[in-house]
């Protein structure tokens, strides 16, 4: 199969290449040259590509499949006229759903959030990012010879570059007493990269059609966390603090410097963290246990010193605690 991956320097992207390249497979990664530039997979060919300007020559189009990562419309838009004869695989998100309190949804049971075609920086307006893919989703059906929509969720594992789920293997290594947010039996659902990339490339081969959620099976957060110490051979006692108790604190949900990653407020989010993903397996998805994940994740954290983890200090993590215990 000749690919083209649209990125292939950054973490999911990058995994595809890496995986389709391991497959026998020729590959090109087109990007901008300026994140990870010169750090496409080995075996992958790369080619330096601004969407915002016309195709180079050197990308006819005659590839059998396209994967793109892309957020803004232009870019999609852009990519799919230069190459409307390939098969197209577009990774999503599940932020294009509207319902995100509705436990057990799958692509065709919940509502979409109304298509934004124009581009929004995502610096201004983090909420343009769903109706966005919306649009490219739309963009990609409409354009190109065939096409596989993958919406993800929480993607985790080695080179995460938001380093949201790195902050538990990095936290369960320094063992001891850790806050763990909300309820034990809240969701939670994350897929391994690598997992997800693997099924990409499977999706590119066989040219599945349809939509689909990239997201592993719905679990809960004590299981998630005890996998996670698990993996990093840490002893640890998990103390459950209630959201009001966190949000009494200050203490932010999801991501940012002072927060709990994968901790979501609920009932408002329970949706979000638990989608069905039977016909995501059925299509071919396989995924790893949290544990290995969360084993590779410590692994790469200690060989990459400049590893990014978000999350709040083991410092205010004690604060709260304390403030939880003498309440």
């Amino acid at each position: 199969m000749k690919l083209l991956v649209l990125g292939g320097s950054v973490f999911l992207s990058k995994a595809v290449a890496a995986d389709a390249v391991r497959r026998g497979h020729d590959v090109t990664c087109a990007n901008r040259g300026t994140s990870g530039s010169g750090s496409v997979p080995e075996g992958a060919q790369p080619v330096k590509w601004d969407r915002a300007e016309p195709a180079p020559t050197d990308l006819a189009d005659d590839f059998d499949a396209v994967v793109d990562v892309g957020r803004y419309p232009s870019s999609t838009r852009s990519a799919v006229a230069a190459l409307p004869n390939a098969h197209w695989v577009f990774v999503s998100t599940v932020n294009v759903y509207s319902d995100e309190s509705t436990p057990g949804g799958r692509p065709g049971t919940l509502p979409l959030r109304e298509p934004l075609h124009e581009d929004v920086d995502l610096s201004v307006d983090l909420e343009a990012y769903g109706p966005m893919k919306v649009a490219c989703e739309q963009i990609v059906r409409d354009g190109s010879a065939s096409a596989t929509v993958i919406r993800p969720g929480l993607i985790v594992g080695p080179g995460d570059p938001s380093g949201r789920f790195t902050y538990w293997p990095a936290r369960m290594a320094d063992g001891g007493s850790v806050l763990a947010p909300g309820r034990p039996d809240d969701s939670t659902q994350v897929i391994d990269v690598h997992d997800l990339a693997t099924w990409i490339v499977t999706a590119a081969e066989s040219r599945l059609v349809g939509d689909y959620d990239g997201v592993g099976h719905a679990t809960t957060m004590v299981d998630v966390l005890t996998a996670v110490a698990e993996g990093c051979d840490a002893e640890v006692e998990l103390t459950w603090v209630p959201q009001e108790f966190l949000t009494e604190q200050g203490v932010e949900p999801w991501a940012g410097p002072d927060s709990l990653p994968l901790w979501l407020p609920r009932p408002a989010y329970d949706g979000m963290t638990a989608h069905d993903a039977t016909p995501s397996y059925d299509a071919g998805l396989v995924t790893r246990p949290v544990a290995d994940t969360a084993r590779e994740t410590l692994a790469w954290l200690q060989a990459t010193p400049d590893a990014k983890v978000t999350g709040m200090s083991r410092e205010r993590e004690s604060e709260v605690l304390a403030a939880w215990r003498d309440r």
